[in-house]
């Protein structure tokens, strides 16, 4: 049975005495623990908008999901990493959040978070007590460098053994290069340019347009991008489902930008900010030179341009919250649907990084999410990609090709299309440490509440989710629950986690951890639901909607 101090500190449910199972309501939750003191956190109905009704603890190896609605990509939400399973003790000591937690992440991954060394490095040690495979390499570090050339001449002097997101020109370089090896990653990404339908002069739907019409997307790809890399048509690449084949794209047309200009009924020239962060992504790999490339096509229609970088974390948190009025950004795989691309940036849930939300595109991505017909779902993609065509929230550039490389002593050394190699599978035979450099430092690690690449690829090596992703695919995979089944509807989801998983803190897996994991993302009312900078971005992305929610 669960100890009272243990409930008491989550502040999820009041023990009563004597085994009655006890109760507690928090606006739209409802947290209840059995005799055995397994807990139940549920909506009081489904009317707050989400897709999850109740998660419950049955017994110490089961935890059960009742949705409000079938989700056909559920299991693929459920391996994302932002959902990794921490001990509830441990988030309820850290009071949900804060650089206790934030900083210190405890998992159940191949990997312990021994040191974070502040603008220098993260170090990792092998979890010597995991519950599979143990990882080859006793130490972990991650570097950064912003610069691709930087991060090249790191590898080619053997510093490091493997580096993110070499640069287009590098490609060439380090496959004639003996002593390296070059793993090329697909574009299952899209690199865009924001714009916020609430901030002038992007409330003008001429101007929005303009910027569309205005910009030379192959000039882009061509110039700026690495082999593999494609022009985006739509606001996803081509190999994810949902993607509208024989789609036509607003085409460059300086001349219809220019009319469309002078139709808005606006003071030209234009003067508008274009905020980005100096962050190479595969998406974007030379950002400050696409930067400009963009200011001087802009500037050919009667759009001037004033360039202002920002720092990495500080521009996500503000393009998240709506107060940037044109950006570049964009969007990874977490996993291959279209659910993943449209609605985390469209849909119910979503940020108001574009502004004001579009309801008509809502209503289709709910009805797509319930639809069991792919052909149907294909139908409604389509008529979501139109819309978005022609209302320009953004305007899709690019799927970037991308890699990663090693010193060609590495073994086992191979590249995720999702982004997310496992390290754990990787030896270095020269030495005991595997060194990785990415292109930026996390702002934190408590990946429930972070969206950044460079965050969520150390996390997954120390945090992990009920499933995940097969090693260098796609495939859903057994992780923290060896089987799972679902009711004939689509709305039972039940898992069995594995036995005798421990934390790092020498904790055992229970059901309870799962229940709390998702609970204190969930209820925004949750004393826990704290973060980093409380957003919990992902929550609403993979599921819609928060329980009492904040007003925006």
């Amino acid at each position: 049975m669960r100890s009272l101090v243990r409930v008491s500190l989550l502040m999820l449910v009041v023990v009563l005495a004597f085994g009655v199972p006890a109760f507690a309501q928090d606006g739209q939750a409802t947290v209840t623990t059995s005799a055995d003191g397994w807990i139940t956190y549920a909506a009081t109905d489904c009317s707050y908008g989400g897709t999850i009704q109740s998660i419950a603890a049955i017994d110490a190896q089961t935890v059960q999901f009742v949705l409000c609605e079938p989700d056909g990509a559920f299991p693929q939400k459920v391996a994302f990493s932002s959902v990794g399973i921490q001990p509830d003790e441990y988030l309820a000591s850290t009071g949900g959040g804060g650089e206790a937690l934030f900083r210190n992440p405890v998992g159940t991954g191949p990997y312990a978070l021994s040191n974070w060394e502040l603008g220098n490095e993260i170090v990792l040690t092998r979890n010597e007590n995991y519950w599979g495979e143990k990882a080859f390499e006793g130490t972990m570090i991650f570097r950064w460098a912003s610069e691709a050339a930087a991060r090249l001449v790191e590898l080619q002097a053997g510093t490091v053994d493997g580096i993110d997101n070499p640069g287009p020109g590098d490609f060439a370089v380090i496959e004639a290069d003996p002593n390296l090896q070059l793993f090329e990653r697909e574009g299952l990404n899209i690199f865009y340019l924001g714009m916020n339908n609430m901030i002038a002069p992007f409330d003008n739907h001429n101007v929005r347009l303009a910027v569309a019409y205005a910009i030379d997307k192959q000039r882009i790809v061509d110039n700026f991008y690495p082999p593999g890399s494609t022009v985006a048509d739509q606001f996803m690449p081509s190999a994810i489902f949902g993607y509208t084949e024989g789609f036509e794209p607003l085409p460059y047309d300086p001349e219809m930008a220019r009319q469309l200009l002078a139709d808005s009924g606006l003071t030209l020239p234009l003067e508008v900010t274009l905020n980005y962060r100096d962050v190479v992504r595969g998406y974007l790999p030379q950002p400050g030179i696409v930067a400009q490339d963009i200011q001087a096509q802009l500037a050919e229609v009667g759009i001037n341009v004033t360039i202002e970088v920002m720092e990495s974390g500080t521009f996500l948190d503000e393009s998240d919250l709506g107060h940037l009025a044109f950006y570049l950004l964009g969007w990874g795989a977490d996993y291959p649907d279209a659910t993943n691309f449209l609605d985390v940036h469209f849909g119910q849930g979503s940020t108001i990084q574009f502004g004001e939300r579009d309801q008509e595109v809502i209503d289709l991505l709910n009805q797509a999410g319930r639809e069991s017909d792919p052909a149907v779902r294909l139908d409604l993609y389509g008529q979501v990609n139109a819309l978005l065509r022609d209302r320009a929230p953004m305007l899709p550039i690019a799927n970037g090709g991308s890699g990663v490389a090693y010193r060609a002593a590495i073994e086992g050394a191979h590249v995720s299309p999702l982004g997310n190699e496992s390290f754990a599978t990787m030896s270095d035979p020269d030495d005991d440490a595997f060194i990785f450099m990415q292109n930026g430092e996390p702002a934190g690690l408590y990946c429930a509440d972070e969206t950044d690449g460079e965050a969520l690829r150390i996390c997954e090596q120390i945090t992990e989710p009920l499933l995940g992703y097969e090693t260098a695919g796609t495939a859903v995979v057994p992780v923290l629950a060896e089987s799972y089944e679902f009711s004939e509807d689509g709305l039972t989801w039940t898992f069995h986690l594995r036995p005798n998983v421990m934390f790092h803190d020498g904790s055992m897996l229970d059901a309870n951890d799962v229940v709390t994991s998702y609970a204190v993302q969930w209820d925004a009312a949750n004393p826990l639901h704290v973060g980093r900078d409380g957003s919990f971005t992902y929550w609403t992305y993979l599921f819609k909607a928060f329980l009492n929610a904040p007003a925006e």
